[in-house]
């Protein structure tokens, strides 16, 4: 059963989603991310994918306190990404209560941390942030774009020790018109035991249903939820 992870987004505190990782094109969908991380955990959902969208863009943590009391005052597991760009910062996520970090940017710029940070604390701790455009691997917050092959990166980084990867295709977030299926299915013969967490364009429920049978390890959910298109009830359907 694949794993659903709704999608929180953060700029100064709040939950918030971009259109293709657009900072101007900002939309606050409540002032209070605990709230909506707490709505999640009643629909019997277990995961969350956490973003801190100002750390992204100042290459450090910024809202390490919205990490803290939703892992103090929920049982999700956390994954958290944004921001963790040195030792010290993935210590404040893991500190704060992330089950899971995200490494994207870092990956790209800085292998060797991030190869440490698989020695340090395992595959399945670290999570590799693989965000492509047009199958090359795009990073800070997709504002750069590499000629890196996402598969060529992905296949080093498994040797390394990576086992999770959550790929989005920046030409779809935000958009609503349906997931990377290509993509994904691409990376899932290539590499199959990798756990891949897609991300990006889930519109529709069936969208989630075919990810499903394509015995993809996760999907990230995020503008779908929160513009009603997908509802909690129908992911509470789907997890029981």
């Amino acid at each position: 059963m694949i794993q659903i992870i709704p999608a929180i987004d953060l700029i100064d505190g709040k939950c918030v989603r971009l259109t293709q990782g657009d900072y101007s094109q900002k939309t606050i969908y409540n002032e209070d991310p605990l709230e909506v991380a707490k709505s999640f955990e009643d629909a019997g959902i277990s995961r969350l994918h956490l973003v801190d969208l100002d750390g992204a863009k100042q290459k450090k943590i910024v809202n390490h306190k919205v990490l803290e009391r939703i892992a103090t005052y929920t049982n999700l597991h956390i994954d958290f990404g944004g921001g963790v760009q040195s030792d010290e910062m993935i210590e404040i996520a893991f500190n704060s209560g992330a089950k899971q970090v995200t490494g994207g940017s870092v990956a790209v710029k800085n292998p060797a941390l991030f190869e440490g940070w698989l020695k340090s604390y395992g595959g399945e701790k670290i999570i590799l942030g693989a965000d492509a455009r047009n199958e090359k691997i795009a990073i800070s917050g997709w504002e750069e774009a590499t000629t890196t092959s996402i598969y060529d990166f992905v296949g080093e980084y498994i040797e390394k020790g990576a086992k999770y990867a959550i790929s989005t295709d920046v030409a779809k977030d935000g958009l609503l018109q349906g997931p990377s299926f290509d993509l994904y299915q691409n990376l899932q013969d290539q590499f199959p035991d990798l756990q891949i967490i897609a991300s990006g364009g889930v519109a529709v429920f069936d969208d989630i249903v075919k990810l499903n049978d394509m015995n993809i390890f996760g999907v990230i959910v995020g503008k779908a939820i929160y513009e009603g298109r997908i509802t909690l009830k129908q992911l509470a359907e789907f997890n029981k």
